[in-house]
């Protein structure tokens, strides 16, 4: 049987999660069909709550049960993972009741997943066999870091060793770069190491083998 799963996330550049999340599901032996619904094409335009975007999907479906189980992307940024857990939970259980859920919250933010892989970040920087240092943090210190964002927006700079127009460039790239970034993210590379990703790639399992 396919499983039919809907994916939020929170933005346009979280998408190449899906990719990830078919792989996982094709490692334990399952087919998975996963939606990334565009709420941009409803009415109004959605908020930002795990609430509101499930609601928003709910009504791209017409309100019907179309999907086996939804993955939700939240950020942890200042907040402990176990109050996102339990903020989508609540969500879930308020407006899908018993509906299967898959919580994915980097810490402190996605972008932690990603400062990881030089050659990946080389590569996207444009500048595949530099060798300048990118200065980036071990795998046990990547979710330490207060503001992964600038710290991946200075290591691709950095990288392309960019400067002037160039660079300008680059940095106005950043949303396509970190999407490239997600989508060749190594799953067995350094980021199996990371708490939260072995959370969402341990619950994402478990769920398949409910559903």
């Amino acid at each position: 049987m396919t499983v039919r799963a809907l994916y939020l996330c929170e933005g346009s550049s979280d998408t190449g999660l899906r990719f990830h999340i078919e792989a996982i599901a094709a490692d334990v032996g399952r087919e998975i069909l996963v939606t990334v619904p565009d709420l941009n094409r409803l009415p109004s335009k959605p908020g930002h709550s795990v609430e509101d975007k499930l609601r928003a999907a709910q009504r791209l479906s017409d309100g019907e049960r179309v999907y086996d189980l939804v993955v939700i992307h939240r950020d942890a940024d200042r907040h402990p993972a176990d109050h996102r857990r339990r903020e989508i939970a609540e969500a879930v259980a308020k407006v899908s009741p018993g509906l299967e859920h898959v919580p994915v919250i980097p810490v402190r933010m996605l972008e932690a997943w990603l400062l990881l892989d030089h050659a990946a970040i080389r590569e996207v920087a444009g500048n595949p066999h530099g060798k300048v240092a990118l200065d980036l943090p071990k795998a046990t210190k990547a979710e330490s870091v207060p503001n992964p964002k600038d710290l991946l927006k200075q290591a691709l700079a950095t990288a392309s060793e960019e400067k002037g127009r160039g660079l300008k460039k680059l940095q106005a790239r950043f949303c396509e770069n970190r999407a490239r970034l997600l989508q060749m993210l190594d799953r067995e590379g350094p980021v199996k190491r990371l708490a939260s990703w072995q959370s969402f790639t341990t619950d994402l399992c478990e769920t398949l083998n409910r559903v």
